[in-house]
């Protein structure tokens, strides 16, 4: 099995913390919330294998590359800006960029906003969304309520004190209550309550998580903490206020969109039904890949399919 390395690499102004294997055309691979570089172990080793240079940054803010206090600084075009920065501290020209959840988006928007730097462009979980007309805060406050956990995520300190209180018993319940293996869950925070209260905690854990799994997350969200993490969410509003140039501009590099047919980002009336109309928005969308039984957490829960999915993505470049 190939080698996992670390090291840190300077990236706007960040020490960003990267896990690395293989040599290769470079592959970076974006985690979400609330991951880190590990949730890519098995695509990492996988893609060196098969000739790839893998690379999983721990992105701004989480991790061991921790970043700024500063809300502001953790909009879309900061989140771009470290992926753009990174290939080129990595001495590459190009790359093919791969996001899940969270880093989903942030794969998107790189392709839109530099098409000359990016091979291809996989997204997992989140699939690609046209601009709203509308700032998305309040349009899910009116859809959803006050308790919707983007919108609860919006208060300063609340949510990171929950998911602080015991870091992991915060993964056990996320990692398990978003997973293909449980029965479902409403994302709305109680009333005084906060999202870990509709996070069931498993009676055994499903087979793709360990208790080793889980205390290596724990240990990696040990000092730097979840305010990062959430200040993503608290850029929404202004990231659709600073992508007003790019307004319905389509995702023109190659792309491969992979999800769980159970995953919660799918869960709204006529979602999968709507999907084939990606293309639409993403001209060369080579293939939407949803697999049975999976739930949020993809390339953990399916990594054998989702490595196939992603090499033979890779291979057609």
């Amino acid at each position: 099995m190939a080698e996992i390395t670390h090291r840190t690499i300077e990236v706007n102004g960040l020490n960003m913390h990267v896990a690395e294997a293989g040599s290769g055309p470079l592959v970076v691979l974006l985690h979400g919330f609330p991951e880190c570089w590990y949730s890519w172990r098995h695509q990492l080793t996988a893609l060196a294998e098969a000739g790839f240079h893998a690379v999983a940054p721990d992105q701004r803010g989480y991790a061991r590359t921790g970043g700024p206090q500063r809300v502001a600084e953790y909009s879309i075009l900061h989140l771009v800006g470290d992926v753009v920065a990174l290939i080129a501290a990595l001495g590459e020209e190009r790359a093919v960029v791969v996001g899940h959840d969270w880093g989903a988006p942030v794969a998107w928007h790189t392709a839109q906003f530099r098409p000359d730097l990016v091979r291809g462009v996989v997204g997992l979980s989140v699939h690609p969304r046209p601009r709203t007309s509308r700032p998305p805060v309040a349009v899910m406050r009116e859809q959803f309520g006050e308790g919707f956990y983007m919108v609860a995520f919006q208060e300063p300190k609340r949510p990171e004190a929950a998911f602080e209180r015991d870091v992991a018993d915060t993964f056990r319940r996320t990692l398990y209550a978003l997973s293909g293996d449980a029965p479902g869950m409403l994302p709305v925070v109680p009333e005084g309550g906060s999202f870990l209260d509709v996070c069931p905690a498993p009676e055994r854990l499903p087979g793709w998580l360990t208790e080793d799994d889980i205390a290596v997350y724990a240990a990696e969200f040990a000092a730097s903490g979840f305010t990062g993490p959430l200040n993503w969410y608290r850029n929404l509003d202004r990231n659709w206020e600073l992508t007003a140039a790019w307004h319905r501009a389509p995702i023109t590099p190659p792309a491969l969109y992979i999800a769980g047919e159970r995953d919660m980002v799918l869960a709204g009336p006529g979602v999968k039904e709507r999907l084939p109309r990606l293309r639409e928005f993403v001209p060369d969308l080579r293939d939407i890949v949803l697999l049975p039984g999976c739930g949020h957490w993809t390339q953990q829960e399916r990594p054998r399919e989702v490595n196939e999915a992603l090499l033979a993505f890779l291979r057609g470049l």
